[in-house]
């Protein structure tokens, strides 16, 4: 227990202490939901985003926990967990979301019960997971990629390489 403290201050520390790639990044957010969120919308968060119901902000880089977790433009990256993660742009590592929607591209892997994405480079592991173009591999019940896929529509894999 007395780890998981340390561990805890330890990430905190890096957080708010690590260089930011973007003058107007904020090192954390914490959201209610918006507009009841420490930073406005237009913000982009170099850190760590906890959101209560519901987050948005342009991006994300580094941890994003939350409810509905939303992100508008630019590329977020790291880690997303939550119950809804909504990228109208792009995005770059692991969503662990019972959906998971990418409008434009995601690299990394996605799992969840439904994933999307614009574009997809890595790893789909849900239910269904749709992609409008495909370079990996999907696993589940429904597997759709639009274009350039072994096959349009398959279950249980299908791949582009």
């Amino acid at each position: 227990m007395r780890y998981t403290g340390v561990a805890l201050i330890a990430l905190l520390l890096l957080v708010t202490l690590a260089p930011t790639a973007q003058a107007q990044s904020k090192p954390v957010q914490l959201a209610l939901f918006n507009p009841i969120q420490l930073f406005s919308e237009n913000t982009s968060i170099a850190g760590i985003r906890l959101t209560l119901l519901y987050g948005k902000n342009t991006s994300v880089s580094g941890v994003d926990f939350g409810l509905v977790n939303h992100t508008t433009s630019g590329t977020s990256l790291g880690w997303q967990e939550g119950l809804v993660a909504l990228n109208e742009a792009n995005f770059v590592g692991l969503q662990s979301c019972g959906v998971n929607f990418n409008r434009g591209n995601a690299e990394g892997v996605q799992l969840g019960v439904v994933n999307h994405a614009g574009s997809m480079n890595g790893l789909q592991l849900g239910f269904i997971n749709h992609a409008g173009t495909m370079k990996g591999l999907q696993i589940g019940l429904i597997n759709i990629i639009k274009s350039g896929g072994q096959f349009p529509v398959f279950p249980i894999v299908n791949w582009s390489f």
